[in-house]
């Protein structure tokens, strides 16, 4: 199955991709077009795959066969940085911080590992320290800045992750269960980040397991079954298709 684009505006997408462990076909031959300049969403049962797409996607796992690209460009077993380098910045199912380091130095490990090429041109812009804090107090914990990452809560570690994401300024932004373990206060200030940062053109495709806010943010959704995309369309449209109520409730 696959699904259309913007037109005329190509964004990531995926050709028969598929990955196996052992016996166990994660992916199996997904061939979807996400929308450019969206929020996409991408949801499914429990072990449907949508992990090992993501990390087939951004490098961490080689696919198997098929291809993905990005923007026209075929992005198929490159290396993390090179894809974030594409343009795609992700966040993990597991917040992934360096916990002994503060918010601010946690912010700064990007930025540190450019080329020096990077670096003199972010010189001719705003410090690196500046734009942290900017990107900090966006999310909403700038008065954290001194904190060991390990004193925050989980949701805000998640902010952490998320405005880390940021630093990089990519112009698609992947995020793996972002309100898993997150309190209701802190969900509904990552859905209003995901709305304002949507609205000033950043692209979005979100596992989820939230169904109430996968349905009030997404504009468009794509289910995945068993590895395969089996539904895609409007939150409406795929919540009545009953292929996916076949595929979360067997009926």
């Amino acid at each position: 199955m696959s699904t259309t684009g913007t037109p005329g505006v190509r964004g990531l997408e995926t050709t028969a991709l598929t990955k196996s462990f052992g016996g166990v076909r994660a992916v199996d031959a997904a061939s979807v077009a996400f929308h450019h300049g969206k929020v996409n969403a991408l949801i499914g049962p429990n072990g449907s795959g949508k992990t090992t797409f993501f990390n087939c996607v951004t490098g961490l796992v080689k696919p198997d066969s098929g291809t993905a690209s990005y923007r026209g460009e075929d992005i198929t077993g490159k290396p993390p940085h090179r894809i974030s380098r594409a343009g795609i910045g992700r966040s993990f199912q597991l917040c992934r911080v360096f916990p002994r380091m503060t918010v601010l130095e946690n912010m700064l490990v990007p930025v540190r590992s450019r080329t020096l090429l990077g670096r003199l041109r972010s010189a001719r812009q705003r410090t690196d320290v500046e734009r942290a804090r900017e990107l900090l107090a966006r999310v909403g914990i700038e008065h954290l800045e001194g904190t060991e990452a390990r004193d925050l809560s989980y949701g805000q570690q998640k902010l952490l992750e998320m405005a880390g994401v940021l630093m990089a300024d990519p112009e698609t932004i992947m995020l793996d269960e972002p309100a898993g373990g997150v309190n209701p206060a802190l969900i509904d200030r990552i859905a209003g980040l995901v709305r304002a940062l949507n609205a000033e053109g950043k692209t979005f495709l979100i596992v989820e397991h939230n169904m109430d806010l996968v349905m009030s943010l997404s504009d468009h959704v794509v289910v995945l079954d068993r590895g395969r995309p089996i539904a895609a369309g409007t939150p409406d449209e795929v919540r009545d298709d009953p292929r996916v109520l076949e595929a979360y409730l067997g009926i």
